[in-house]
């Protein structure tokens, strides 16, 4: 079984940077198999971790950072592939 692990914040104003280098800086432990950092229009920041584990399984996840840092409340989802 695999999981990945969404993790979505917009930067508050001006603050984009800051929030892309504070997400970079987050370590987990356990690693994640896989791990990708996006940014998008909007002061978005993404990040994607993939884990060899079940849906439900207890994971490590990215915190929420300051809230000076973000305009918004982070979002979360957890997905599951799906065979084609």
């Amino acid at each position: 079984m695999s999981v990945t692990l969404m993790w979505e914040a917009k930067a508050a104003a001006g603050r984009a940077p800051e929030l892309l280098a504070w997400a970079r800086a987050q370590e987990l432990a356990p690693a994640p198999a896989r791990r990708e950092t996006f940014t998008a229009p909007g002061d978005r920041v993404l990040v994607l971790t993939w884990w060899d584990a079940a849906y439900d399984a207890e994971l490590p996840e990215l915190p929420t950072p300051a809230d000076d840092l973000t305009a918004r409340p982070v979002h979360r989802w957890r997905f599951e592939p799906v065979a084609d």
